[in-house]
């Protein structure tokens, strides 16, 4: 999958405070590499997450490997909408 840079930042930026250790915490990851899926460059703690960057308009894009964390914060998104 391919989204800009730009718009993963506003998704992780969307998400309520908790959500990175939340999304960890279900998929069995250290919150670190939930971190860098979303830009973060911490790789003493977290893993590489199979995000490729391309320098571009609307800070760049990013090719995605693996949807599982990005679907994992979509989701979160929906339950705090239908809160709302």
């Amino acid at each position: 999958m391919t989204i800009t840079f730009n718009e993963l930042r506003r998704i992780k930026d969307s998400l309520p405070d908790g959500s990175m250790g939340r999304i960890a915490k279900k998929l069995n990851i250290d919150a670190e590499t939930v971190r860098n899926y979303f830009g973060g460059t911490n790789f003493d703690k977290g893993e590489s997450t199979g995000i490729h960057l391309e320098q571009g308009p609307d800070g760049g894009i990013v090719f995605l490997e693996d949807e599982t964390i990005l679907n994992a914060a979509k989701e979160i998104l929906e339950e705090n909408a239908v809160l709302d």
